[in-house]
Parts: structure tokens; C-alpha cells; sequence
């Protein structure tokens, strides 16, 4: 009897890719026959690299893992499972932190659309990595080539050279 092959998601906004997260992508390779690289919007957060730019370097890093795929979406992260006809979502897991969270986020994803989350623990060198502190730092001027691929730290640095300076503030006499 022949098997289905398994379908994973692993969804994010990847704004921008980690070593964290190649970690996650490159270790969910091995674990399941077909990997998406799911590219989302987050709404609360405000976009460094656009989304097709996201898409491309992802592209780019994973192109010598043959069961990695990257696509962006532009609705619910269950629905797009649907569309892919996802079996799993795979989640990468940091902390405690992020325990709590994505186990709502897990029963809820389950509860509501009957897809189930693997979670795979990031390794230890990239624990305490996530985009938005990559983008705080770059922002602030701090060096996260050691944070990101070799490919988004030039990128992030063309980017940042063509970003408009913020002014500083004056700060009142008092």
C-alpha cells in the first residue's frame, strides 16, 4: 500500500529570514516529504522588506534542500494550509515564551481547522534570535551579521543605506 507523502507549512512573516529559522527549515526538511515556506503579512508589524522580497531570498538560501518550497499568502495561515493541502504546520520553538503561545496558537489552528503543529526546537546557538530584534538592532545601527545568512545581511545593508534618515530630536533646554 503506498503512503501519502506529508505536507508541511511552516508559516511566518520571515521579515527577515534567521538563522533560527533555516535551522527550523533545514531540520523540517528531513521530517517531512514536501516543506512550504509559508511567506505571511503580519499586520502588527511594520514591513522592512516587502514580501516578494522575502520570497527571494528565502528562495535563494533553500535552493539546495529539493523538498523545500517558498510561497507568500495573503490570507488566514489555515486556509492557506488548506489550499496546499497541508497535513502539518511546523512551528519552531525558542523559549517558554514562545511555548505559550504557539500552543494556543496550535489548539486553535486544530480546533478550528483540524490541522495539527509540529514543533521543533531551534538550536541553542539561535535561541534568543527572532527577526524583530534582527530589525531593532539594524535600525539602531548594531551588527547582526552573526543573527542572518551571509545573503540578507547585504541585502539588509543596501536596504538600510537607502532608507531615509530619521531626524535626530531636539531635546529642550530645561
Amino acid at each position: 500500500m503506498e503512503t501519502k507523502p506529508i505536507i508541511a507549512i511552516f508559516p511566518g512573516s520571515f521579515d527577515p529570514i534567521t538563522r533560527g529559522h533555516l535551522d527550523v527549515i533545514q531540520r523540517g526538511s528531513k521530517l517531512f516529504d514536501r516543506l512550504i515556506v509559508a511567506v505571511g503579512q503580519n499586520p502588527d508589524k511594520r514591513e522592512l522588506f516587502s514580501k516578494s522580497e522575502r520570497v527571494e531570498m528565502i528562495r535563494e538560501l533553500v535552493k539546495t534542500m529539493p523538498r523545500v518550497e517558498v510561497e507568500s499568502f495573503d490570507c488566514l495561515t489555515v486556509e492557506f494550509a488548506k489550499m496546499r493541502k497541508a497535513d502539518v504546520m511546523l512551528r519552531g520553538l525558542r523559549n517558554l515564551t514562545d511555548v505559550e503561545y504557539e500552543f494556543q496558537l496550535a489548539m486553535t489552528n486544530r480546533t478550528v481547522a483540524g490541522i495539527e503543529t509540529v514543533f521543533v526546537m531551534t538550536s541553542e546557538e539561535y535561541g534568543y534570535i527572532n527577526s524583530s530584534i534582527v530589525r531593532q538592532l539594524a535600525l539602531l545601527g548594531g551588527d547582526v551579521s552573526k543573527l542572518i545568512p551571509p545573503l540578507v545581511f547585504e541585502k539588509l545593508n543596501v536596504k538600510m543605506r537607502r532608507m531615509p534618515r530619521v531626524p535626530e530630536f531636539d531635546v529642550p533646554e530645561s
